[in-house]
């Protein structure tokens, strides 16, 4: 892992999501935030460009993107600007933000660390979670065995939002789980992606389970090892999901 892997202060800035939250006590708020109209645009667009449908060096017009979902170019130009630091869009002269794709090599180096923060802020959370907080938790996850069970892949990602942002706020670390979930909006449409692969809602409660089950018995080693796995296999199923389309 090198250190362009993890978020910069514009990134950090931009993560709405981690103000929150996130709060300076490094607890959760009891119901998750409305998505903003940038955020929607670009799960939209990272859809689209993750399954092909726009394809690498295609031009993104503010404008037209703006004209074709009635909004302002306001929101388009956040949502391609957080695109950006997922690797998903870059800025060429004269063109301005168009398609692009991270190398395998980046996107592994973002899955890295990605898991590391995540196993670090499980085990530090197996050893600080409140009674409520585990109780939270508890619930997301029983939550998320049902959405496994219905196979709506985009609900199982939203409430898997929750699910892991329980965890980061379960540190009691607030700076830990800001970079974790700023290092999460970069790494976010390939996790979300690989929710569409066969069987994975299912796989993926089970891994989840693990970690639950770590965290709730005070485990700090096995958290860590076992969200650390869990991140790992993410990546793995993307990276079939990604020769699949």
């Amino acid at each position: 892992m090198s250190l362009d892997d993890l978020p910069d202060l514009e990134s950090l800035r931009s993560v709405q999501e981690a103000k929150a939250l996130v709060r300076p006590s490094g607890r959760a708020p009891s119901a998750p935030e409305r998505l903003t109209r940038a955020e929607e645009l670009r799960l939209q667009l990272a859809d689209e460009i993750v399954r092909g449908t726009l394809a690498p060096g295609a031009a993104l017009d503010e404008t037209d993107i703006a004209r074709r979902f009635n909004v302002s170019r306001t929101p388009v130009r956040e949502a391609l600007r957080q695109l950006a630091a997922s690797g998903l869009v870059e800025t060429r002269a004269h063109r301005g933000a168009v398609v692009a794709q991270p190398s395998i090599e980046r996107l592994g180096g973002m899955f890295e660390a990605m898991a590391e923060l995540e196993a670090l802020c499980s085990g530090l959370a197996a050893e600080r979670m409140t009674p409520a907080e585990r109780n939270r938790l508890e619930a997301i996850h029983e939550e998320l065995r049902t959405l496994s069970h219905a196979g709506d892949p985009d609900r199982f990602h939203e409430v898997n939002e929750r699910f892991h942002s329980a965890i980061y706020a379960g540190s009691q670390n607030s700076y830990i789980a800001e970079i974790t979930l700023a290092t999460r909006t970069r790494v976010q449409p390939f996790r979300r992606a690989q929710f569409r692969n066969l069987g994975r809602l299912a796989k993926s409660h089970a891994e989840h389970d693990r970690v639950v089950v770590a965290i709730l018995r005070g485990d700090r080693s096995g958290a860590a090892s076992a969200m650390r796995a869990h991140i790992e296999r993410v990546h793995g199923e993307y990276a079939l999901y990604a020769v699949s389309v």
